[in-house]
């Protein structure tokens, strides 16, 4: 299995991940004009991490996520549930606490993290109301959930170009740069299939996190969602 399908079913999109662990960053940045490193300066600003906090980067890949975490002081466990991708992060950063888990039942207790994050990882979770009930679980009273995810550009023109580039040049420039260009495919589907700003505004809202908002990067091509749990 190279490609998952829509339906998210979780062994084929952590085999479609294990297929593309080795050069999934350096791909990422190609793929995303180098973007990828502006919207992770966003996220470690968003989640605002301070030492002896403690953080889950959920679908953590790498970790390449995690490190501007760890930077702070805070104590970061990567989790994700492909064992391609902790295997190779475990081998670039042996100091961290990867962890093997799946989003909807994640092996943590109740109440433990300040701050809960997840970049790109909740698009490929089968069923996402249970991955925000899991995080709003796990995180204690007064913390904090950041979301970092593909969403809908707010002009129409560019959204209209943004879509073509998605179906259109992302696939043949996966071909020249991915070992596994049909992830890539999926990936631009998913995107397209994924709810605007507002909708998962509201689904946050609906697992019980409160203060719920979002901000846009790059013309709304990614959008960050925070809220808190309530105290």
């Amino acid at each position: 299995m190279t490609r998952a399908s829509l339906d998210k079913q979780p062994h084929e999109v952590a085999t479609m991940f294990d297929d593309v662990a080795a050069n999934y960053d350096r791909t990422n940045d190609v793929l995303s004009l180098g973007q990828t490193r502006l919207w992770r300066k966003e996220v470690a600003k968003a989640v605002d991490a301070r030492p002896a906090q403690k953080v889950l980067d959920l679908a953590a890949g790498t970790a390449t996520s995690s490190l501007p975490f760890a930077a702070t002081g805070a104590y970061v466990v990567p989790c994700d549930f492909s064992l391609g991708m902790l295997k190779v992060g475990k081998g670039r950063h042996p100091h961290l606490p990867f962890t093997a888990g799946d989003a909807t039942k994640l092996p943590f207790k109740d109440d433990t993290f300040d701050a809960v994050t997840i970049s790109f990882g909740l698009r490929n979770v089968q069923d996402t109301d249970a991955a925000l009930r899991e995080l709003f679980r796990v995180t204690r009273p007064g913390g904090r959930v950041v979301i970092c995810e593909f969403s809908q550009p707010t002009w129409k023109p560019f959204r209209t170009v943004y879509s073509e580039y998605l179906m259109r040049a992302l696939p043949p420039v996966a071909t020249a740069v991915s070992s596994n260009p049909d992830a890539y495919v999926y990936l631009a589907e998913s995107i397209r299939a994924w709810p605007d700003q507002p909708a998962l505004a509201a689904r946050l809202q609906q697992a019980g996190w409160s203060k719920v908002a979002w901000r846009n990067l790059t013309g709304g091509v990614v959008a960050l969602h925070r809220g808190y749990k309530p105290q």
